[in-house]
């Protein structure tokens, strides 16, 4: 039951993400008190989020192509959670990174559109 909560609020989260994005976007070039409409992060923003957005994607990767992941949190002890023998537990690992990913491309999709209107 709490794995049903817990996959049910991420894609609350998600589908909440990607409509304040749509929002940002639906919005002209300047909001309602006349000041330019900024996005989900600034230039320095942008450049951590990338940052941290491939070595996510580097980890994700990594975890498919090995079939093993690192357990993610702080009462693992640095347990690995292999496709083989930990099934549920190896997806629910890859499963918070490939979300993780997901959320931050779209930041700096919807960031990059607004700074490159025409």
């Amino acid at each position: 039951m709490r794995t049903a909560i817990y996959y049910s609020l991420m894609l609350l989260l998600g589908f909440a993400w990607y409509k304040f994005g749509q929002n940002l976007l639906r919005k002209g070039h300047r909001d309602e008190n006349g000041e330019l409409t900024q996005g989900f992060v600034g230039p320095v923003g942008f450049l951590v989020t990338a940052i941290v957005a491939c070595g996510l994607s580097f980890a994700l990767l990594r975890a498919l192509l090995r079939g093993e992941v690192s357990c993610l949190g702080r009462g693992c002890k640095m347990q690995i959670y292999t496709l083989a023998v930990h099934a549920g537990e190896y997806w629910a690992n890859v499963f918070y990174p490939a979300w993780m990913v997901l959320g931050l491309g779209y930041a700096m999709y919807v960031t990059f559109k607004i700074w490159f209107r025409a």
